[in-house]
């Protein structure tokens, strides 16, 4: 099974030795996206607008890879304060419908550039 890189000027470019996403067969394993603004690489300010913009940076490499947010089968979610669980939900329900997908959330210690929150994806397309 071959595999295709997927990157789009739509979302931060990578900060590291990674891709956004790669798509296998019908499966798109996508990076953890944190807060930055693509367009400036600069981190939004705010848990909140973190929240969002980390799940615009996801929208956006699932489009690249020609799906969406409702192709998502798995999500992980990273935070660096389990307090703000709540918020995440109410951000998350702007973006995806039901059925929702399987997720996880787990507390971290701390994520890159000093980021309130993370989120990777898995996408079934088809």
């Amino acid at each position: 099974m071959s595999k295709t890189i997927i990157a789009t000027p739509n979302a931060p470019a990578a900060i590291g030795t990674y891709s956004q996403a790669v798509k296998a067969g019908d499966t798109v394993y996508m990076s953890g996206q944190i807060g930055l603004d693509p367009a400036s690489m600069q981190m939004v300010e705010g848990f909140e607008a973190q929240t969002v913009r980390v799940f615009e940076n996801l929208k956006a490499v699932a489009e690249a890879a020609g799906g969406s947010l409702g192709d998502a089968v798995k999500l992980n979610i990273y935070l660096t304060d389990l307090a703000n669980f709540a918020k995440v939900n109410e951000v998350m329900a702007r973006y995806f419908a039901e059925p929702f997908p399987a997720r996880a959330a787990v507390g971290v210690k701390e994520l890159p550039r000093g980021a309130l929150v993370e989120a990777d994806a898995v996408l079934v397309l088809g």
